[in-house]
């Protein structure tokens, strides 16, 4: 049961995570590799921890570069994001991340968006799905998000025109919005996926959204054995709560892609079980957990790693290694399904310690 289980996760999460043009195989897959690791604020450090516990223990030969972010703002970047930090994921092109914060309303970038600037991780890829043997409200959801990652409301276009009216900038582009568009299709077409819904509100943003429903049907020309349709946003997250198993994959600009994936995630248990991964150019791949960071159970071994945990599977089919993302994803699947070594926000009493434990008795 639980191997089906297991098998039907995988699907879900898709084996290939990303189109095979898109992904980074050679040398990975039968050798010691590097990865980035940024372990992150609040419980991030506890979860990553399990993480690298549970690689050691399957006997994956990852060799991790840690990396921490700068308590001032690096000047090259203007961001807590460091030059270096940058720099660490070009070298390896795979990483994994755990929560981070920035301060609400200061003068310097998001962490998550530098890094996403500045690496052109140009898509976001989110599968949700119910993990067995963990109830919520809705049944049978296997669908996936794919946002566009680097422009949209997050462009970082403000100023103040007069003391009380900020502008803030939307820019839409036909370069960002053709391969978020491609990406989505040919993810699609890989993955055994039979619909591409693209979310949009070119009903009011008529030459914004506009531009990126043009891309979108562009590319749903070259993919005639996929279907197409279009969402108004408002419309998508009504029917989202509605019936959610009318969609497989949907695809959008940055700031819907921001709260529809959120929206999803809740649709399945919350942020806590969702893995993600951002893509870039020649392979370039950032994992991450993309729930909080926690601070009030931070340091209490409360903390649930499973949302790193999927990530770092993802992360392990993106280079090859899919035996090795097949093994924990099943173990974690197996101790979900029983149910006696669940953290606290999933019901249970374990700890992280617990938890990780329980997982690794789980592996092959």
């Amino acid at each position: 049961m639980l191997k089906q289980a297991g098998s039907v996760l995988a699907q879900a999460a898709a084996a290939a995570a990303v189109p095979s043009s898109a992904r980074m195989v050679a040398g990975y897959a039968s050798k010691t590799f590097e990865a980035t690791l940024f372990p992150g604020d609040g419980i991030g450090p506890e979860i990553a921890a399990a993480v690298k516990e549970i690689f050691q223990a399957a006997r994956i030969p990852a060799v991790w570069d840690e990396q921490h972010i700068g308590k001032t703002p690096d000047p090259r970047t203007n961001s807590m994001v460091t030059r270096e930090n940058l720099d660490s994921v070009l070298k390896h092109k795979i990483g994994l991340k755990g929560p981070m914060t920035t301060p609400i309303g200061k003068g310097f970038r998001s962490l998550n968006l530098t890094l996403r600037k500045e690496l052109d991780l140009y898509a976001n890829v989110r599968p949700c799905f119910n993990i067995p043997g963990y109830k919520t409200r809705y049944d049978g959801i296997n669908l996936v998000t794919v946002r566009e990652n680097t422009e949209g409301e997050y462009s970082g276009l403000e100023h103040e025109v007069v003391p009380g009216v900020v502008e803030s900038l939307k820019v839409i582009t036909r370069k960002a919005s053709s391969r978020i568009a491609e990406f989505a299709f040919a993810y699609a077409r890989e993955n055994g996926r039979q619909k591409v819904s693209a979310v949009h509100k070119a009903n009011i943003m008529k030459k914004a959204d506009g531009l990126f429903l043009e891309c979108c049907r562009e590319a749903a020309t070259r993919y005639p054995d996929i279907k197409y349709e279009e969402v108004i946003v408002d419309n998508a997250c009504m029917q989202l709560v509605s019936n959610p198993t009318q969609f497989d994959v949907l695809v959008m600009p940055n700031l819907y892609g921001d709260i529809i994936s959120d929206l999803c995630a809740g649709l399945v248990g919350g942020l806590g079980l969702t893995p993600s991964m951002n893509i870039g150019l020649n392979g370039l791949a950032l994992a991450e957990a993309v729930h909080g960071t926690a601070p009030d159970i931070a340091g209490k071994n409360k903390a649930n790693p499973t949302a790193l945990l999927l990530s770092s599977c993802m992360m392990l089919r993106h280079i090859g290694r899919k035996d090795d993302a097949e093994n924990i994803q099943n173990a974690v699947i197996s101790v979900i399904a029983e149910g006696k070594w669940r953290t606290a926000d999933l019901g249970g009493a374990a700890t992280t310690s617990d938890f990780t434990k329980a997982i690794i008795d789980k592996l092959d």
